[in-house]
């Protein structure tokens, strides 16, 4: 098994990956190039991020990909609300969603802080 295959946060963010995917096959055809690819695009992004930076070698290096991974998680937070005020996406898929998101955007924060406590060397 991989490093990040162990992750909550990874499992979560394939889940969210997948939900996106799904909701946005009902978006119209002429956004398949636009707003559909980049939602789904930063998606996959999280979840990718969360995976490369588990299979760096330093604590550092996986904060460094978890901030990516932030970063994309507020991507698909714009890209749902532009889709909702499109009405791409009902206010209820929106809120679902929007509640997925807002779980991995703490989990990506809680391994952060984790990992970041891991660095600081102990005064025993």
């Amino acid at each position: 098994m991989r490093p990040h295959q162990k992750l909550d946060l990874w499992r979560k963010s394939i889940e969210l990956a997948v939900s996106i995917y799904r909701q946005t096959e009902a978006f119209p055809k002429e956004e398949r190039f636009g707003l559909t690819q980049q939602l789904r695009r930063a998606a996959v992004s999280v979840t990718s991020n969360v995976a490369e930076g588990a299979a760096r070698s330093s604590s550092r290096e996986f904060r460094k990909f978890l901030s990516y991974s932030q970063g994309s998680a507020s991507e698909v937070s714009t890209q749902l609300m532009i889709a909702t005020r499109l009405n791409y996406l009902s206010e209820t898929d929106h809120h679902r969603l929007d509640r997925d998101l807002d779980d991995v955007g703490r989990m990506i924060s809680g391994l952060s802080k984790s990992l970041s406590r891991r660095e600081i060397p102990s005064s025993d």
